[in-house]
């Protein structure tokens, strides 16, 4: 089966039934692949940063990120999956995460650790602005995950603690919240 073949290109898709139209199915597939190769970008960058850090807080940053990054990691499968349910196609290779991705890589020789959780805070809150400006029905579970990061490190998690410290995240003010 040659997969540049438009026939084959036709079995590889999902008999799916759904209320979508082939555009809409484009369209959120294309939007969610994107978001993919995003995670997949932050992941590693986020282990790179976990493989090299250094420094006195040494050890609780490597945990921090270390959970950071087994949280992103298990989001792939069901953001890809859900692409999948819908009828469409996803991620076939780094290639193709590498040109899809909007999350900067960072190969310096070496960045500091506070400039490493800076980094990777500021990349958080661009897929969290991506996602929504309140909150979202994410796309991974079933639960609703609020869009806010922990006050002390930036880093978003859904329970609205970082880890790195004890405090929840900072909930916005209602009459900061956008109103829908």
């Amino acid at each position: 089966m040659d997969p540049n073949d438009a026939k084959s290109r036709r079995m590889a898709s999902l008999n799916t039934p759904t209320n979508l139209t082939s555009n809409a199915t484009r369209d959120i597939s294309s939007a969610l692949t994107t978001l993919l190769a995003d995670v997949f970008a932050l992941y590693i960058k986020t282990k790179n940063f976990h493989w090299h850090m250094s420094g006195p807080h040494f050890r609780d940053y490597h945990l921090l990120l270390d959970e950071h990054g087994e949280q992103l990691f298990a989001v792939t499968d069901a953001i890809a999956e859900r692409v999948r349910k819908i009828g469409g196609t996803t991620l076939r290779s780094i290639g193709e995460i590498s040109r899809l991705q909007r999350v900067l890589d960072n190969d310096a020789d070496y960045v500091t650790p506070l400039d490493m959780l800076a980094e990777l805070r500021d990349d958080n809150k661009q897929l969290a602005a991506g996602l929504c400006a309140k909150r979202t029905r994410c796309v991974m579970s079933t639960v609703m995950w609020p869009v806010r990061a922990c006050s002390k490190t930036g880093l978003t998690r859904p329970n609205g603690a970082c880890g790195f410290c004890s405090k929840p995240a900072a909930r916005p003010s209602p009459a900061a919240a956008p109103r829908s």
